[in-house]
């Protein structure tokens, strides 16, 4: 049996996440310029969706209508076995966008380190580029150089540009969370840090010890 795939499409009749390829093909078919892209999993496309076709759409060359590939051709630092001296977040949401929270643990014992919200009205991505920042700050504040693990491919690549790219509206409902996005990525311009920032090998390890466990 052929494993579930899942189809963003970014510009087309009605973009969105679709299940099947002849759900997305009406989407994109005859449409000019149309561009979508297939992912394995449901949390990259929806991950993939909220960032925009301007970070996946494309790479390595592919051209407008390629409707495959994987979900990033950017490199991912990642490590081969799990350093435990190191602080894993996760984000739980109810809703992409909704209410928002997300924490810290220790990633040997599974002890929560740090927590935060819930904030009204944000998304996954946004969560886990915060709980980076915030495991960032909280390392420096000790003098630790500890690594930092997060599942989420976007926020890493947020926190190492500095900059957040999502298509969450600036409106008075999501003023909560953009006025702590905006400070986060201050927080990155002005204060270098050591801390290797990972990606969590979710298939390799299991679920981030930071998990919610709202799948």
């Amino acid at each position: 049996m052929s494993k579930q795939k899942f189809y963003v499409v970014w510009v087309g009749r009605q973009p969105g996440i679709y299940t099947s390829w002849p759900e997305c093909q009406k989407q994109v078919i005859q449409f000019d310029d149309a561009k979508y892209k297939s992912f394995g999993s449901k949390k990259e496309a929806e991950e993939a969706y909220e960032a925009g076709w301007r970070l996946h759409w494309g790479q390595g060359g592919a051209k407008s209508g390629s409707g495959g590939g994987k979900a990033s051709t950017l490199s991912m630092e990642s490590s081969a076995e799990i350093d435990y001296d190191s602080i894993s977040v996760d984000v739980g949401t109810r809703g992409n966008p909704g209410p928002v929270e997300y924490k810290g643990v220790d990633t040997r014992t599974g002890q929560v380190i740090f927590e935060y919200g819930p904030v009204k009205k944000g998304t996954n991505n946004l969560g886990e580029f915060l709980a980076i920042v915030h495991a960032l700050a909280y390392l420096q504040q000790k003098g630790s150089t500890m690594t930092v693990y997060s599942d989420s491919v976007n926020a890493i690549k947020w926190v190492k540009q500095k900059k957040v790219s999502t298509t969450l509206a600036r409106d008075e409902s999501t003023k909560e969370i953009w006025e702590l996005i905006d400070r986060a990525e201050q927080w990155l311009r002005t204060h270098p840090y050591k801390n290797k920032v990972l990606k969590w090998q979710t298939d390799k390890w299991g679920e981030i010890k930071a998990d919610y466990g709202r799948k």
